[in-house]
């Protein structure tokens, strides 16, 4: 409204109205912080700032979005969230694999397909994604709001890798989650646990042989300039959730779970079309970048050689997670034989 008004007591009046409406707003209204684990650019924050989009032009809320490192490494930003300091934490399961053991059903390979529609169909229609993991999250205070696909898992190495022999005697960094510790055994590998931190320079000082992450992760984080051989194995994608104190979201009114869940919906279909095409732009990029860089994509029969050696990791699976872990796995097959008849 203008202060040059010729109506000065409508104006008066008007100005005091929209003065208690602007108060009852900001009593209603909140800023929610939410803390992921990736640089500016990267897939989960384009996540985070779809979400933060959403909230603030559909309500008074405000989003306040921390990147990697801003709150402290993964662990940090999931303890943050248990405890209510945060609102919202998109952490990969990882690392959420200590806290809910089978979350790390992901890290079983060759488990997962990696041609990209079968993997959005499979993250959209399966019972395990959407039904039994929800429950899982919950049990840990946890409301799990979306599950989705980043990319295609690229091992980088001091040389180029073809066979399981090929991992012999290399220290291979994982995140500290034991089944993919048990991947990197199977594989020939002496896994390496290492926080995110400390990778760069441990690859630098030849502390650790290679890593494995997928391909827009190994650009933006410049790995590929002290791990310069990238072996495309074909053995899984990279997952990753993002979800909500549950304290904090069972307190919110049904107006507000219902936004939660449609910002949470909105990103979702944002990601999915941003991933496309995301792995040749960053592969591409690296190349430019690097001269030294060396593209390996295993064949039919390399690939069958350490799939021979997958299934004592679904074995330890089970061991680690017992009945529900065994019904989760059950299910996540079915789901994919789904997938892939339709």
């Amino acid at each position: 409204m203008s202060s040059i008004s010729k109506f000065k007591k409508l104006a008066g009046f008007s100005a005091v109205a929209f003065a208690a409406m602007t108060a009852a707003n900001s009593v209603n209204a909140a800023n929610w912080r939410y803390a992921h684990e990736e640089y500016e650019g990267d897939v989960q924050d384009v996540y985070a700032y779809k979400f933060k989009e959403y909230i603030e032009e559909n309500s008074d809320h405000t989003i306040q979005v921390y990147r990697f490192g801003e709150l402290g490494e993964s662990d940090d930003i999931m303890e943050q969230t248990q405890a209510g300091i945060l609102q919202f934490v998109n952490q990969s399961p990882g690392f959420t694999g200590s806290l809910i053991p089978e979350a790390q059903i992901f890290f079983i390979p060759y488990l997962m397909p990696t041609d990209m529609d079968t993997v959005i169909e499979f993250f959209r229609e399966s019972k395990a994604i959407n039904e039994m993991f929800p429950e899982l999250y919950a049990q840990n205070g946890l409301e799990l709001l979306q599950m989705y696909p980043e990319g295609e898992m690229v091992v980088t190495a001091d040389e180029p890798v073809t066979s399981p022999e090929g991992f012999n005697n290399k220290k291979i960094r994982v995140m500290t989650n034991p089944l993919l510790s048990e991947t990197y055994d199977a594989f020939g590998a002496t896994p390496t646990p290492l926080p995110w931190g400390e990778v760069y320079g441990a690859l630098q000082t030849n502390m650790i042989q290679g890593q494995e992450n997928p391909i827009f992760w190994i650009e933006s984080g410049g790995l590929y300039e002290v791990s310069p051989n990238l072996i495309f194995t074909g053995h899984g994608w990279f997952t990753t959730a993002m979800m909500a104190n549950q304290n904090f979201y069972n307190g919110l009114s049904d107006a507000d779970k219902k936004l939660v869940q449609d910002a949470a919906d909105f990103a979702f279909e944002e990601i999915i079309e941003h991933i496309d095409g995301l792995a040749d732009e960053a592969l591409a990029k690296i190349q430019e970048a690097s001269d030294e860089v060396t593209v390996t994509r295993l064949n039919e029969e390399q690939i069958a050689a350490f799939k021979k050696r997958s299934p004592q990791v679904e074995k330890k699976f089970i061991e680690m997670t017992g009945e529900s872990g065994e019904e989760l796995l059950n299910q996540f097959k079915q789901d994919l034989e789904n997938v892939q008849n339709d």
